[in-house]
């Protein structure tokens, strides 16, 4: 089941300001935003620009020491503040209670029986904390005049957040004082737990989002002590890269995408109380009403009294919700792992491969997913595939042959395969890359398994090895369907079994295609050296024992959103 970032409890009080000049602070900060700031490091000097980073932001941390404004007691001393606050804003409140869950942290609870599609939960619109409702704070001013602001609906949310925590007349404050005061993403993580990533896919988008957020740590202090519109804000005297952090991952962890009040256009929001649901498997139950402007949920399933009402995240990988969440999802029916694929512009035959695949309405170069379930790639990568491993007759059969433009459209349709030996070139391809993929780590899965027993292993350690495991369990059954998939076809091949052929099929046939929706996870950049090297299908038998491939991706440190406010990450 899903399990949200625990709370550590924090001391109450401020602490003592640590003995820093401004001066000596402004010059730390400006070597932080140079450093984060420089051109992206060669390939394999990634963990060694992160480190350096680390070490700075590390020597920051310690000189600001106590300066953080933090709350009296425990988050939980404040849920029926919030609660009450739910009631008076118009919010519902009846049929469930704030509850701890043990792992999974604290959710919410069904006090009676609640039938599936039940609408139980609504949150009106004045209890959202909004970029629209930062433009119309104190931070206004300065989001008129700040482009990163006006770029950056979750950069502004952030910094709407701590002002709102550091003005004691904030009408949010009952819900900003139920926040965990701290989170499990990897910003959060010691350098040691961060290395067990290493190798992983998850790794560049990890150090990114580290970088990032030092980044913009060091932009906004230097805003904030020097900007004229910055005047009025108040955090001039505690903005501290932790209370940044926080931040961050309260809105990383939280951030939906809602339409504005005329509907027209969609902005960034926290929703409070909503977000206290704890994820499962399913589909997304929330909506926004814009005749009554609130945020609606209606239940995943039935409730009995006293069980935890759950929503559905959405489609995210572990990755993702590693990285953006802080948390394994142990159940994940959608985990993926990315792979990279392009035809190259060196390659004889790229310029009909390229035509081919785009009359597909399928890029040249992208990054695909590899799925946990069977089958494990994409009606859309079954398409990449077949092209990728066509030859010149084929080619043109797909480009100038008869029923060329209806054959198109049977390229990511398991019924038709373009020729048996273009099946067995893309499977042994498939087959081929998985296994390279595999031997860019560092540990077995058997390894992973054995340290998962360790009692000893902190809560982020585990959670980076269980990461690390599944990737590597992804990409085992990628190779052993391949490899599957190659034996049959070649079985087929061997025995002249007759190719299905498009022409002579019912067309039912192609509105009940059994491969996955098609999925791209995003474009290329066109630099071919941002691309894995080239595997020529012909060559990857051969390559099998002795080629080394590693994988290279980043992602800014908030992920993208879907217009679904259900796609919202706790």
């Amino acid at each position: 089941m899903g399990k949200k970032s625990r709370v550590k409890t924090q001391k109450s009080g401020t602490g003592a300001a640590a003995v820093v000049s401004p001066k000596e602070m402004m010059n730390l900060i400006s070597e932080l935003l140079q450093k984060c700031s420089s051109a992206a490091p060669s390939p394999g000097k990634e963990w060694e620009e992160y480190v350096q980073i680390r070490a700075l932001v590390e020597k920051i941390r310690k000189k600001q020491k106590g300066v953080s404004v933090v709350f009296e007691g425990s988050r939980e001393d404040y849920f029926a503040e919030l609660m009450a606050w739910a009631a008076e804003c118009g919010a519902s409140c009846d049929g469930f209670e704030i509850a701890n869950f043990a792992d999974e942290g604290y959710g919410l609870r069904a006090t009676r029986d609640i039938k599936a599609e039940e609408l139980f939960l609504w949150i009106p619109r004045k209890m959202l904390m909004t970029v629209e409702s930062a433009k119309n704070s104190v931070l206004g001013p300065l989001y008129s005049q700040d482009r990163i602001l006006q770029a950056m609906g979750n950069v502004t949310l952030a910094l709407h957040l701590l002002c709102e925590r550091a003005n004691p007349a904030s009408p949010w404050l009952p819900y900003i004082k139920t926040l965990p005061s701290e989170y499990d993403t990897p910003l959060h993580f010691e350098e040691e737990e961060v290395r067990h990533l290493l190798a992983t896919q998850a790794i560049q988008d990890v150090l990114s989002q580290y970088k990032n957020t030092a980044r913009q740590y060091a932009y906004f202090y230097k805003v904030i002590h020097t900007h004229p519109n910055a005047s009025k804000l108040p955090l001039k005297d505690a903005f501290t890269f932790d209370d940044y952090r926080w931040a961050v991952s309260s809105v990383m962890t939280r951030q939906n995408q809602i339409p504005t009040e005329d509907g027209s256009r969609v902005t960034l929001a926290l929703i409070p109380l909503w977000d206290m649901c704890n994820h499962t498997n399913g589909l997304i139950t929330t909506g926004y009403n814009l005749e009554d402007d609130r945020c609606e949920c209606v239940a995943l399933q039935d409730y009995k009294e006293n069980e935890q009402i759950y929503i559905f995240y959405g489609t995210r990988s572990n990755a993702e919700f590693v990285i953006h969440n802080g948390f394994f999802f142990e159940d994940n029916a959608h985990d993926r792992v990315k792979i990279k694929l392009g035809v190259s512009k060196s390659e004889r035959l790229y310029a009909m491969k390229a035509e081919v695949l785009a009359r597909a309405g399928i890029p040249a170069s992208s990054i695909f997913a590899l799925h946990c379930s069977e089958p494990p790639i994409s009606a859309q990568l079954l398409a990449f595939l077949r092209v990728f491993c066509m030859t010149e007759e084929e080619l043109k059969d797909y480009l100038v042959g008869d029923h060329a433009i209806n054959k198109i459209f049977t390229l990511g349709n398991t019924e038709f395969p373009v020729s048996w030996e273009n099946e067995i070139k893309l499977w042994t391809f498939l087959e081929t890359r998985a296994t390279l993929l595999l031997k860019t780590y560092k540990t077995t899965s058997e390894e992973d398994r054995s340290i998962l027993q360790k009692p000893d292993l902190s809560l982020h350690s585990r959670m980076a090895i269980k990461l690390r495991l599944a990737e590597k369990e992804i990409l085992e059954r990628a190779v052993a369907s391949g490899r599957a998939k190659r034996l049959h076809f070649q079985k087929q091949l061997e025995e002249g079994a007759p190719l299905p052929l498009y022409e002579e099929s019912d067309i039912a046939l192609l509105e009940n295609a059994d491969a996955k929706l098609p999925i791209i996870l995003r474009k290329l950049d066109e630099e071919d050296e941002h691309m894995e090297p080239e595997l020529d299908p012909s060559r990857a038998k051969t390559l099998l024992e002795s080629t080394e491939a590693a994988l290279l991706n980043g992602t800014p440190w908030v992920n993208s959103l879907c217009s679904n406010i259900g796609q919202r990450l706790l």
